[in-house]
């Protein structure tokens, strides 16, 4: 199935096409063809979120026929930092709230394949390059900034992703093909496509409109009307007049946001609310991406926390994900994070932790790392119940019903979550120095009404069912959609 030569009825350029089937050959060259392999598939109840969010993990076997039950959702993704595996936990929530049983397939797990091969070497290279860029100003601004904001965004882009999305179709070949597929990246979706699944929803993160989210062939949804618009018209993706986006190929759905989350939101505004009227410390949770960058950000963000910590004005949750040498490194930075609270790699310990602070009191410093990439991520989810301000980066955070505070952005896209959520009211606008930082952080801390509007708006927003995105996501992939 070609999708490289024609886009969306927008006809690709010779010198595209032959850049893609060149990109294509380069990777079977680099690591061979398996198109001719048959995989096989089991299935097993996740350790961390399988009790609570009902997700089996999809694992290659040896041998034997995988046989799925009739109320079967496939989530596809991969792990490229913490997001999409974030938003994928959203749509197996959201899945399992409505009667579904989420199966969690990671091409980045399927190891031997040519996909996963093909995966793990764009994502060490992505990885490496959201370092560089929170470590040199000249880096972000001549290569990183241009390749997230403007290379990502032309249609010649995904010509060529589509061409390399062939490689990946054979992995996931063998599974049912009539099951809904949810993909949260681009690549399982264009593999799902390519692989002949019949429908595929691929859930667009970002709310910069770039053409390397598209998988012609499957439903795409975003989580804007400005990212709608963007992506229907196909905005600013060739130095040309571009054909539109099909109708009911793309929809606007809203946020895409866990149900446990959801559908507590009144409730845990409430005991935010609570927690001002009664003077009680702020609480700030920071979180770390999957690629481990900005620690000197965070470093001089809790140093001006700290005072206030000492004197119990302020506490402070760390998320580390998986990155234990980050921690290392801030209490280097920060010695008096020595004594903080550890909970690592306990993630029971830390689900009864969150579940009690979220009416409960909490003093000081707490931090929590998991060598487990589903107890990471989701140790975040689990916090933000209980967290006043959440400080983040504008990623897939942005769309989160928790009062942020957006600190500088790691990919030029991101600035637009930032500009969400600032729009939105539940959010700040992208404080991308540290002196925004330090007086957005002050005036949270010290100003109630400041505070107050971003809950408050956080309500309304969900009266009008701002968050409900996942749900409706899962909806369209089973075909019981009702706009």
């Amino acid at each position: 199935m070609d999708r490289t030569s024609v886009i969306f009825g927008n006809k690709m350029p010779d010198s595209v096409i032959k850049k893609a089937e060149n990109s294509k050959a380069k990777f079977i060259k680099e690591f061979g063809d398996d198109s001719n392999k048959t995989y096989h598939y089991g299935a097993k109840e996740n350790s961390v979120i399988g009790h609570s969010l009902g997700v089996q993990e999809l694992y290659l076997t040896s041998k034997g026929e995988l046989s799925l039950p009739e109320n079967a959702v496939i989530i596809g993704n991969i792990r490229m930092g913490f997001g999409h595996y974030r938003i994928s936990m959203a749509m197996a929530s959201a899945a399992k709230k409505l009667g579904y049983v989420p199966y969690w397939l990671d091409l980045c797990s399927l190891e031997g394949t040519t996909c996963s091969k093909i995966i793990a070497k764009q994502n060490e290279l992505y990885s490496l390059g959201s370092r560089i860029s929170q470590k040199s100003r000249i880096f972000n601004k001549v290569v990183w900034e241009p390749v997230n904001y403007d290379m990502f965004k032309q249609l010649s882009y995904n010509a060529v992703d589509q061409k390399n999305a062939e490689l990946m179709a054979n992995a996931i070949k063998s599974l049912p093909k009539n099951v809904p597929f949810i993909a949260t990246h681009v690549w399982p979706a264009q593999a799902a496509v390519h692989a002949g699944f019949t429908n595929v929803v691929n859930a667009i993160p970002d709310n910069w409109p770039m053409a390397l989210h598209y998988a012609e062939g499957s439903i795409h949804t975003v989580q804007t009307p400005s990212a709608y618009l963007g992506y229907k018209a196909l905005r600013e993706m060739a130095r040309r007049r571009l054909k539109p986006m099909p109708d009911g190929s793309l929809y606007d759905v809203g946020h895409y946001v866990d149900d446990e989350l959801t559908a507590n939101i009144e409730s845990d505004n409430a005991a935010r609310i609570k927690r001002i009227k009664e003077g009680k410390a702020r609480r700030y949770l920071l979180t770390v991406g999957g690629a481990g960058a900005q620690v000197d950000i965070f470093a001089r963000i809790i140093a001006r926390l700290m005072p206030k910590i000492k004197k119990n004005n302020a506490a402070l949750f760390v998320n580390v994900g998986d990155h234990k040498n980050v921690w290392e490194q801030l209490k280097q930075k920060i010695p008096a994070l020595s004594a903080a609270t550890e909970h690592f790699n306990d993630f029971a310990q830390t689900e009864s932790f969150c579940a009690e602070a979220i009416n409960g009191e909490v003093t000081g410093v707490h931090a929590f790392c998991n060598d487990d990439i589903f107890a990471a991520v989701y140790s975040t989810n689990l916090l933000m119940r209980a967290t006043d301000v959440l400080i983040t980066k504008p990623s897939e955070l942005s769309f989160y019903p928790v009062p942020k505070l957006m600190i500088k952005r790691v990919g030029g896209h991101e600035r637009w979550g930032a500009i969400r959520a600032a729009e939105v009211g539940d959010g700040t606008y992208e404080c991308d120095t540290l002196p925004q930082i330090y007086t957005m952080l002050d005036l949270l801390q010290n100003n109630d009404e400041a505070l107050m509007n971003m809950i408050e708006n956080i309500g309304k927003n969900n009266k009008a069912g701002l968050y409900d995105g996942a749900y409706k996501v899962v909806q369209l992939a089973t075909g019981n959609y009702n706009k």
